[in-house]
């Protein structure tokens, strides 16, 4: 078998998972990404997951597209596009017995992944320890580290700290300490100044803190749990960045291909 004829599955359609799935594409695999029914991306712009609710999406000039089957998955590779199911429990995985599994859901615990589900399965990030429940490990911190790819052990505690991004961090994130349907008033590519309504929270406001551009946005009428990251605001204010893979994802991505690489290029 060839590398480009592999069968990658990846649970999770997220920011992280759709870059590797970018990543692997771009590089001529086969990649199909499974997620839950209704996903909540905060970085629409760069998320396979949104094919579930409007049943494809552009992500830097790779198409994904809604499957439902096993044979949709097929006709999707074949018209150069990659996959995305409803599949929670990555069921499929018994259908199409992928030769990799990424387990790229960034819980920062195993959800349910094992190292028999693939011939090679990598885990990105915290949760996972080599030998025990996957194969590889990339991890996924923003350290010095990023990106490196494990051969034991486990990846590095998860660090909660936002990207520094022109002097700012916490304060670039919209949070709401309640829960409830979000409902938006601005959109991603919106310019808004510090004190602007992004969007409600029930009837509560939710305010940019800072001066900048909408990068990431939840859907609106998505319910969420207290202090869910609602979105981010750009101090760049540059609206192509909304729509850009970031630096950081693509060094991840690059370390699951080199991992997928360094098992089975051999």
């Amino acid at each position: 078998m060839s590398l480009n004829e592999l069968k990658i599955l990846i649970r999770g359609a997220g920011e992280v998972a759709s870059a590797v799935a970018h990543k692997l594409a771009m590089s001529n695999f086969r990649v199909c990404l499974t997620d839950i029914a209704q996903p909540v991306a905060v970085s629409r712009g760069v998320s396979f997951c949104e094919a579930i609710w409007d049943g494809d999406i552009n992500v830097a000039g790779v198409t994904g597209r809604l499957a439902h089957s096993a044979e949709e998955i097929y006709t999707t590779w074949q018209a150069k596009e990659v996959p995305v199911l409803v599949d929670p429990e990555t069921k499929i995985k018994d259908t199409l017995k992928p030769d990799v599994l990424i387990d790229a859901i960034m819980a920062k615990k195993n959800l349910g992944t094992q190292i028999t589900d693939a011939p090679l399965v990598i885990g990105l990030g915290a949760g996972f320890r080599v030998g025990r429940d996957v194969h590889l490990i990339v991890e996924t911190n923003n350290s010095e580290n990023i990106g490196k790819v494990l051969t034991s052990g486990e990846a590095e505690p998860a660090n909660l700290t936002p990207v520094e991004v022109c002097g700012k961090t916490y304060e670039r994130l919209l949070r709401h300490p309640e829960s409830g349907p979000f409902r938006s008033v601005k959109h991603m590519g919106d310019m808004v100044e510090a004190g602007d309504v992004v969007g409600f929270i029930n009837d509560t406001p939710v305010r940019a803190q800072i001066d900048g551009v909408v990068r990431a946005l939840i859907r609106d009428g998505v319910t969420v749990p207290p202090l869910t990251k609602l979105g981010e605001i750009d101090p760049r204010g540059e609206v192509w960045l909304c729509y850009a893979i970031r630096p950081r994802m693509r060094v991840i991505a690059g370390g699951v291909l080199e991992a997928i690489l360094y098992k089975l290029n051999r």
